[in-house]
């Protein structure tokens, strides 16, 4: 008796896989069908170039250190522009009534679109890897911190789009979603910048709450399990809120 229902619920969650990877495949796609990928690509690594590759020589160190305290400044303003279309502009157009006739449920939608936003932070990242390539050429490289600072930028952009998405779920207004996005990521970079200001027994939460104090450890190239763990949580808050969010239209 137990058969059935196991090939029924493997059955079930491979349609789930589905939805979540067609909803992705089309983001990905409109994505870069439109100038929206390759501006958000060219504005960031020129942020880059400008304010860390023409100072890299000058520094005369073997480390990546500079652009990995550069870049999270860089996602604040970068990924509300990416995300703030994902949910306001289909709220807006019509579309999301539309895609939500089919048989997709809400946490699909939010997942599909969260991992083609985040796909596309992904991808810009990969040609500063040529940074590596030349400083490893020219110098001894620490590897470690390298692969810290890489790591978590992945999982720091992953908190911004969840973010993102989240403000792009409460309105259908693109801009004012850029806003909130923008105000929401600012206001979770600083935390840890403002604990002279906070009461003092409220200063190792307030540090544990902000996103930079968790991925400067991990860009030192100790990967902690508890600033891990931090980065999974806000993330998978974040996506929940979203979908409650998004569910809203249904009540």
């Amino acid at each position: 008796m137990t058969t059935p229902t196991i090939k029924l619920d493997v059955k079930a969650y491979l349609k789930n896989f589905s939805n979540v990877g067609t909803i992705f495949r089309k983001e990905l796609r409109s994505y870069f069908n439109s100038p929206v990928a390759y501006v958000v690509i060219i504005v960031f690594l020129a942020f880059i170039e400008w304010f860390y590759a023409s100072d890299m020589f000058k520094v005369n160190l073997a480390t990546m250190r500079d652009m990995f305290s550069l870049v999270p400044w860089i996602f604040v303003f970068v990924v509300p522009a990416i995300t703030m279309r994902l949910i306001a502009e289909e709220r807006k157009a019509g579309t999301i009534e539309l895609l939500t006739t089919r048989p997709v449920h809400d946490s699909e939608i939010v997942l599909g679109k969260f991992l083609a936003a985040w796909a596309l932070i992904c991808i810009s990242l990969l040609p500063t890897l040529v940074h590596y390539v030349t400083i490893a050429f020219l110098g001894d490289i620490d590897n470690g911190p390298v692969v810290g600072g890489y790591l978590g930028l992945m999982l720091m952009a992953g908190v911004f789009v969840a973010v993102g998405l989240f403000a792009s779920s409460l309105t259908e207004n693109q801009i004012v979603a850029m806003i909130i996005g923008l105000a929401m990521m600012f206001a979770l970079m600083i935390l840890d910048k403002i604990l002279i200001y906070v009461p003092e027994f409220m200063n190792t939460i307030v540090e544990f709450i902000g996103v930079d104090f968790h991925f400067s450890n991990i860009a030192r190239g100790v990967i902690d399990s508890r600033d891990v763990i931090y980065f999974a949580s806000v993330l998978g808050f974040m996506l929940y809120i979203s979908t409650i969010s998004l569910a809203r239209r249904k009540w």
